[in-house]
């Protein structure tokens, strides 16, 4: 083994033997977002159902790996037939694609980098990460928090739907603002 191997191992399993495995707690984490409508205000949604788990480096206080998967279909916006309309095959398309996942690849600071895919298309995106660190709750349960938002452009992929309006401009902005609060429980 050549000694660059060497240090990315022996780096990788210190990083490990301090991360601990936590699971996103849905109850106490928020995936959000907010979108232009008529060029003149936002519209904001979430979705009701994901999962995800974590690594944690208690002792570097910093994260080290997620995995997260978002089911489409969960959307809200508080307007049924808006949301029936994002599911539909000229948006999100949720029959053909019901997920949208997201890999942590780097932590660098307060900026965190990451694969979403979304409608089969992975891009690598970077988030503004604020670090809500560890604590241990009332009932003896080891928990850490944090929180992501960052700006997708939602025609990267493959979310184009749009209608021109008479005075101009567009019935629905491409800059889509990500807020996502995620709070884990250490796995046992």
């Amino acid at each position: 083994m050549n000694l660059k191997k060497l240090v990315l191992t022996s780096t990788l399993l210190v990083s490990t033997l301090f991360a601990g495995s936590y699971n996103v707690d849905k109850s106490h984490s928020n995936v959000g977002f907010k979108v232009k409508h008529l060029m003149i205000s936002n519209v904001s949604g979430k979705f009701n159902e994901f999962k995800g788990s974590f690594e944690y480096d208690e002792k570097a206080k910093t994260l080290v790996s997620l995995n997260g998967e978002i089911q489409v279909s969960s959307i809200n916006t508080e307007n049924e037939k808006r949301d029936t309309h994002l599911k539909a095959p000229e948006l999100f398309d949720a029959a053909k694609f019901p997920l949208i996942t997201f890999k942590l690849t780097k932590i660098d600071g307060d900026d965190a980098y990451g694969d979403i895919t979304i409608k089969g298309i992975t891009k690598n995106i970077e988030l503004d990460f604020d670090n809500g660190g560890t604590i241990k709750d009332p009932w003896g349960n080891d928990r850490a928090g944090f929180s992501l938002s960052g700006k997708i452009d939602r025609t990267d992929f493959g979310i184009t739907w749009n209608k021109v309006l008479e005075a101009g401009g567009v019935t629905v902005g491409n800059t889509i603002k990500l807020d996502i609060e995620i709070e884990g429980i250490k796995a046992k």
